[in-house]
C-alpha cells in the first residue's frame, strides 16, 4: 500500500480552503451562514487555517431538521464553517481513493474484441 505524505498540510493550505469555501457555497447562496462567511471570507479562512495548523479547530455541532419527501427523515447538517473543512478534506483525499478504488481500465486486446457480422 502506498503512503502519501503531507496530506494535512495540503488540507490546511489557504488555496485549498479557498476552493473548499466556494464548493461548500454551492446550493447555499441564499442562506445566512454562507453569506456571513463570505462577507468575512479572508478573515474566516485565515482563522480556519491557523486553527487547523495549531490543532485548536473544534467541530461546531449539527443543526437537525426533518424532511418529508419522499418519506420522513431526520437530517443532521453541519455548520457552514465545518462544511468548508469537510470539502477541504475531500478535495485532497478523494483523488487518492479514486485512483485506488477505480483503476483505469485498459481496452481489451484486439484479439478479444468480438467480430460483428
Amino acid at each position: 500500500m502506498k503512503r502519501h505524505k503531507h496530506l494535512f498540510e495540503q488540507v490546511c493550505s489557504f488555496e485549498n480552503l479557498h476552493a473548499a469555501a466556494y464548493a461548500a457555497m454551492r446550493g447555499k447562496r441564499g442562506k445566512v451562514p454562507a453569506a456571513w462567511f463570505f462577507a468575512n471570507l479572508e478573515e474566516e479562512l485565515v482563522a480556519l487555517h491557523t486553527e487547523l495548523l495549531e490543532g485548536t479547530c473544534r467541530h461546531g455541532g449539527y443543526h437537525y431538521f426533518r424532511i418529508y419527501e419522499p418519506k420522513e427523515r431526520l437530517v443532521a447538517a453541519a455548520d457552514f464553517r465545518d462544511r468548508v473543512v469537510h470539502h477541504a478534506v475531500v478535495r485532497v483525499v478523494e483523488p487518492l481513493f479514486e485512483k485506488r478504488l477505480f483503476p483505469p481500465s485498459d481496452p481489451p486486446p484486439e484479439s478479444k474484441i468480438p467480430l460483428s457480422n
